[in-house]
């Protein structure tokens, strides 16, 4: 099957069309395949063109690196419509509606490769993130909770899938490595949640750093953007309408006051092209079998100096051996038997059979 890989912002995605033909539905170990940067394409999730269920232009079906599939992604969508008119070599219409499991989203081609799309109302209420924080409350705003032995004030926004923004006073500082797979998986969200530190730089410019679900950190969040717009004007901390900036670049979000759409508008753009083979893949995952490392006595990996050792112990284990079973007599027998073919494997003139004279030779053997 043919595949094209796109990005936005770094957050990279492999995008197969199964519009037409036989039906393609990847398997939680056949993607992981194809996501893992060493032994396949390398993607940060996978994206499926599938036709329509409810009356849009197509429906997107996404998965994350670990196999898992999330409601939505804001960078994946862009990368969609993008994809879907480089398919259609330009005659593509401006505006797509493309189904997804957060609802119908509609997208529109702008200039220079970048796509704005409508991400719909944000969700506040706790029970729509979900969350258990903020129980009976109409928002999840600045709630204290306890992570990795600190108390943060979070606030919980999903845009058809659940964030968390935790505003701070410099991203860089942050251990996102420990921070963020200890908030994904809190009991606080039994579906678990994308991460998302903040600094805010003024009103209209903010910085994210994101762990994305399923995924790890990553170069951008299109809808972990929009929900930190959000969270920062609930917060008070920006306008409805600022540049949010990602490792990979800025997205500009707008919370609009009419309808309280959030729109978000970001690049896409096309990597390269490519065949894949799944039934080859789903054989290499049928036949792949571990490799065991040899076990220490101290239940650690062994490394080459305990080889070594333990070569060395055989070795002397060998020697105890024969030492013990082995007489006197025999031991002098095999060693007048040996010394002629050690001196013929030297290069030495031979060596008479016993009772019988040494010749004479110089010290270098001649």
């Amino acid at each position: 099957m043919e595949f094209a890989k796109y990005q936005g912002l770094g957050n990279d995605f492999v995008i197969m069309d199964g519009r037409s033909g036989p039906p393609v539905d990847p398997d939680a170990t056949q993607v992981k395949q194809i996501c893992d940067r060493r032994l396949g394409i390398g993607a940060d999730g996978v994206i499926l063109a599938l036709p329509p269920q409810q009356g849009g232009d197509l429906r997107m079906r996404i998965f994350n690196g670990d196999g898992s599939e999330p409601e939505m992604c804001g960078n994946g969508i862009r990368c969609l419509a993008r994809f879907v008119a480089d398919q259609q070599q330009g005659i593509c219409p401006a505006a797509l509606a493309i189904e997804t499991m957060a609802g119908l989203m509609r997208t529109t081609l702008q200039d220079h490769g970048r796509v704005t799309v409508d991400m719909g109302e944000p969700r506040l209420e706790p029970p729509a993130i979900p969350t258990t924080l903020g129980t009976g409350a109409r928002q999840v705003v600045a709630e204290r909770l306890l992570v990795v032995g600190q108390v943060l004030e979070v606030t919980a926004v999903s845009m058809g899938n659940p964030h968390v923004v935790i505003p701070v006073a410099d991203v860089d500082q942050v251990d996102l490595e420990q921070l963020g797979p200890a908030l994904e998986t809190h009991p606080a969200f039994p579906n678990r949640t994308n991460v998302h530190v903040l600094q805010v730089l003024s009103d209209q410019q903010l910085r994210l750093r994101t762990w994305e679900r399923g995924v790890g950190a990553t170069m951008a969040c299109g809808t972990g953007a929009c929900a930190a717009l959000v969270a920062a004007h609930l917060l008070g901390l920006s306008q409805r309408k600022a540049q949010v900036i990602l490792p990979g670049g800025p997205l500009t979000i707008d919370w609009r006051d009419d309808d309280h759409h959030v729109f978000m508008t970001g690049p896409a753009q096309r990597t390269f092209i490519g065949h894949l083979a799944l039934d080859s893949l789903a054989a290499a995952a049928a036949t792949e079998s571990p490799v065991v490392p040899p076990v220490s006595p101290l239940g650690e990996q062994a490394t080459e100096d305990d080889a070594a050792t333990d070569t060395e112990a055989a070795a002397y284990a060998q020697a105890m051996s024969f030492l013990a079973n082995t007489s006197l007599d025999e031991m002098l027998k095999l060693a007048a038997n040996s010394l002629p073919q050690r001196t013929r494997r030297r290069g030495g003139p031979p060596i008479p059979p016993p009772g019988e004279p040494m010749p004479d030779w110089d010290r270098r053997g001649h």
